[in-house]
């Protein structure tokens, strides 16, 4: 595909962008509002910090990265933070502010920007290519292509079921408009496997819908829905600046900390937008503008804000520059208003882009020297354990322990340094923290 800059190419990698993250609209309040928070606050707090956010890597880091509620994150919100350690939501709310604020101080004396600079260049290459795995597992599992199977874990679904096919019509109609490099190929993909999925319900029955997720194609819930202001300024900062707080903090800042580093790394390893010395392109002003997301996240009433790795759906289709950012944070603030009109477009419509993007993802792992097994094996670790653990931190953390432990049985201590010893002790502290 060409990736000659235009503003026809940013603006449909900005809307591609958006199909393929605008889920979260409607996911992240489905998550949280199982914490207790209203699942109209939640959304309305979505759309506001997708939209801010995404427009400051436009037009502060100007880079096509979207920035909204991280997927994990969430999850620890709801069910570790809120239910698991029996935190008030709105003390959890306020654990986010302060895991913002350290992010902010990180980024402002550039630790987080170093982070990055010492990982180890195969460890890099592979997280690119892990990256792109797990999006293609997501891809899958939205289109319940790959499903549980209590014999084998994971297993195909049936073939005859109108989902499955519909999915399998879409993916292989849209890589056709890939490699024909037709304009906006990912674009029309969406668009004609939504056509696509019309008969689902509607001449095969409810059931495989109702399975899936959708019920039909368009399940109209109205056109209009004002939005819900109640959790802007609802988080509790005394009550979560507290020792006993600090480790929630800590799980906060940690896995936001690694998942948006590896998201920067791994997208613009693949996308090709670095700077002269091989690094993230505007990495320092990236790095502030995801840490602003987590603080800005807290005053709003959602869990953290990171980078998203569906942004590499847009960069696929040829977003370069921040413009994509920008309008991929456009198409989000009319869903303020508009958030029924979500039900149009099902979960397999935007499956098969995600899954091709996986294989746009792979190409640097053929940078990694695959016959020297002390920089292979760390690489491969990060590289499987990404998508099988479900879990880009996971990933990191291995990738990392793997290095340091291999390269100093080998007599290669040189190949670690010493920032690298320091990221070490937190990937141990991590993993015993349990998350």
């Amino acid at each position: 595909m060409s990736h000659t800059p235009s503003y026809r190419t940013e603006i449909l990698a900005g809307v591609s962008t958006f199909l393929a993250t605008m889920y979260i609209i409607i996911v992240n309040p489905s998550i949280l509002s199982q914490a207790g928070l209203p699942f109209s606050g939640v959304l309305t707090a979505t759309v506001l910090l997708s939209f801010f956010c995404s427009l400051m890597m436009g037009l502060y880091a100007r880079n096509p990265i979207v920035v909204a509620p991280g997927m994990g994150l969430n999850a620890f919100f709801t069910f570790t933070a809120v239910k698991g350690m029996g935190i008030r939501p709105e003390v959890a709310l306020g654990a986010v502010f302060w895991a913002g604020i350290l992010f902010l101080l990180l980024s402002l004396l550039n630790v987080r920007s170093a982070i990055v600079r010492i990982i180890p260049l195969p460890i890099r290459y592979a997280v690119s290519a892990g990256i792109g795995l797990f999006i293609t597992l997501i891809g899958f599992e939205n289109a319940r292509f790959i499903i549980a199977n209590p014999a084998t874990l994971v297993g195909i679904a049936r073939l005859s079921d109108p989902v499955v096919l519909t999915f399998v019509f879409g993916l292989l109609l849209t890589a056709v408009l890939v490699v024909r490099d037709v304009p906006g190929a990912i674009i029309i993909g969406i668009v004609l496997t939504t056509l696509a999925a019309w008969p689902i319900g509607r001449y095969w029955g409810d059931a495989s819908a109702i399975n899936f997720g959708q019920r039909t194609l368009v399940n109209f819930q109205g056109l209009i829905a004002a939005p819900d202001f109640s959790l802007l300024g609802k988080l509790d900062l005394a009550g979560s600046f507290s020792w006993a707080l600090w480790p929630v903090i800590f799980a906060f800042a940690f896995t936001d900390l690694f998942d948006s580093l590896s998201t920067f790394v791994g997208v613009a390893e693949a996308g090709g937008i670095q700077d002269e010395n091989g690094q993230p392109r505007n990495l320092n002003r990236s790095l502030l503008t995801d840490a602003v997301s987590t603080t800005l996240a807290g005053l709003l009433g959602t869990s953290p804000g990171t980078a998203y790795i569906e942004s590499a759906v847009g960069i696929a289709q040829g977003g370069r520059t921040g413009l994509t950012a920008i309008v991929a944070g456009c198409c989000f603030l009319p869903f303020l208003f508009l958030s029924p009109l979500l039900s149009v477009i099902p979960a397999i419509a935007t499956a098969p882009a995600l899954v091709l993007v996986g294989a746009f993802m792979m190409k640097p792992i053929t940078r990694i020297n695959w016959g020297q097994l002390d920089d292979a094996l760390p690489a491969f670790l990060a590289l499987v354990l990404i998508p099988f653990s479900y879990s880009i931190t996971q990933g990191l953390i291995w990738g990392f322990l793997s290095w340091t432990v291999i390269k100093v049985a080998v007599g290669k201590r040189r190949d670690v340094p010493l920032g690298l010893w320091i990221v070490d002790v937190f990937c141990v502290l991590a993993l015993f923290s349990g998350h």
